[in-house]
């Protein structure tokens, strides 16, 4: 907790004033290394060094050498409470040390200027804060509904001319577009707003540009775990405004690493098996004359089955019994962590992963025999971990990643038979971040 309430204060001081080259000779004489330590850890400091290094001198031949800041907003790992979110239900998810880091040069006009690796995005005129149908599902959307929310809701907006990078995995369940929205979001706050506006509020206002900008459907999960930091227990029942704690813990202080396995299998033309598990708990939600699960029993549930069955499907009430004993779960994981039960916890993400596996069913693709990644990922994982650490599926599920906690001395081994089985590079050995959006200088 002291860490935290040491990284919040830095979201309030912003230093003194530099220019970009008085930055980059900062970063080399050490003067970033608490707080470089403090976000990605003792054994990544020396490479977070030559990364911002990078990116600073980037950034001097795109903007010039003028005063600027680094914002940085960090990308998420779900922890509990797969698919819950949209029957508004109760999920655990944390901030991870992958993030998304921007330089940025204040500007006096209304246009924000943003340039990033792997992308080109047009500039954005403040002045017009309309939804523009030709901006569906592009970066200039995002930015413009967020101005858009902050205006909104009074607060101020004004230029900056901005380049970034980001170690955020796209499709990778890590919320790659919820973190570039919080980073927006805090630098619209530092810049304009003296830094006043709340973590809640700056993944509410990403959420609107998401749903009504950028045109796609989506809770509030993943930018409210990027925004907060740490662990975060979120309490959906109220869809507007939920209940969002956050809860310091650290795995690695219990002797587990926090890894994620991309297995390499493609999302493409899998929208119809996404869309079918809010689409098929809502219809057994329905049939009671609810809207969403949350708002019946496990017991209703169970009395029901019958009728489910005839009138739904044998998977609708498969899930929604996943969901029922899910939601509760992330409530019983959220008390593990604050109690520092890493044994309880562990056997709960473990429990999780079973009913995702069996009851959501969004492991294995329906019909497709060839293809079974993730069922391979979790079964690898099961043969190393034994009955020390636990695995599950993570994200949306049917393709990208698997979560593990696995013991230190079993980490080298773990990662290699995954690298064996799934190509190079395919893990992502994760920390816990204890902040979320932040101006580091």
């Amino acid at each position: 907790m002291q860490l935290e309430m040491h990284l919040r204060k830095w979201l309030n001081n912003k230093g003194d004033t530099m220019v970009i080259t008085e930055i980059i000779n900062a970063v080399k004489a050490g003067q970033l290394d608490e707080k470089l330590t403090a976000l990605y850890g003792t054994e990544a400091l020396a490479s977070q060094k030559v990364r911002y290094e990078d990116v600073l001198l980037k950034a001097k031949d795109l903007l010039g050498d003028k005063d600027a800041h680094i914002f940085s907003a960090p990308g998420r790992t779900e922890v509990g409470g797969n698919h819950t979110d949209h029957q508004l239900g109760r999920v655990v998810a944390a901030s991870i040390d992958l993030d998304v880091i921007a330089v940025v040069v204040p500007t006096d006009d209304s246009v924000v200027t943003y340039h990033a690796k792997g992308f080109n995005v047009s500039p954005v005129d403040l002045h017009n804060l309309e939804i523009k149908e030709a901006e569906k599902n592009t970066t200039e959307a995002l930015i413009r509904g967020i101005a858009a929310g902050f205006t909104k809701k009074k607060y101020k907006v004004g230029g900056f001319k901005a380049y970034s990078e980001s170690n955020v995995l796209s499709g990778g369940g890590m919320s790659s577009s919820a973190a570039f929205e919080v980073l927006i979001g805090t630098i619209f706050s530092h810049l304009y707003n003296d830094a006043t506006i709340s973590s809640e509020e700056i993944a509410k206002i990403g959420q609107f540009s998401e749903n009504v900008y950028f045109m796609k459907a989506s809770g509030l999960l993943d930018q409210m775990a990027c925004s907060v930091g740490s662990f975060a227990a979120m309490d959906f029942a109220n869809k507007e405004n939920p209940q969002v704690t956050s809860i310091p813990f650290n795995p690695a202080d219990y002797g587990y690493d926090l890894i994620l396995t991309d297995v390499k299998a493609s999302h493409a033309d899998l929208s119809d098996e996404y869309s079918a598990v809010p689409y098929e708990m809502k219809a057994v939600a329905k049939l009671f004359g609810k809207e969403v699960l949350s708002q019946i029993t496990l017991n209703e549930l169970l009395a029901n089955a019958a009728k489910i069955r005839k009138e739904v499907s044998d998977r609708a009430f498969l899930r929604a019994y996943h969901f029922l004993n899910e939601t509760g779960r992330a409530k019983l994981q959220a008390e593990a962590l604050k109690e520092n039960d890493i044994k309880t916890f562990l056997h709960l993400v473990n429990e999780s992963g079973h009913s995702s596996y069996m009851y959501l069913q969004n492991v294995l693709i329906p019909g497709d025999s060839q293809n079974q990644a993730l069922a391979i990922a979790l079964a690898l994982s099961e043969s190393v971990l034994g009955d020390d650490g636990a695995c599950r599926v993570h994200g949306g599920g049917f393709a990208g990643t698997i979560q593990a906690y696995v013991p230190h001395a079993k980490t080298p081994e773990y990662i290699a038979l995954m690298e064996s089985t799934f190509g190079k590079d395919c893990c992502y050995k994760l920390r816990i971040r204890d902040c979320g959006g932040i101006c580091v200088i």
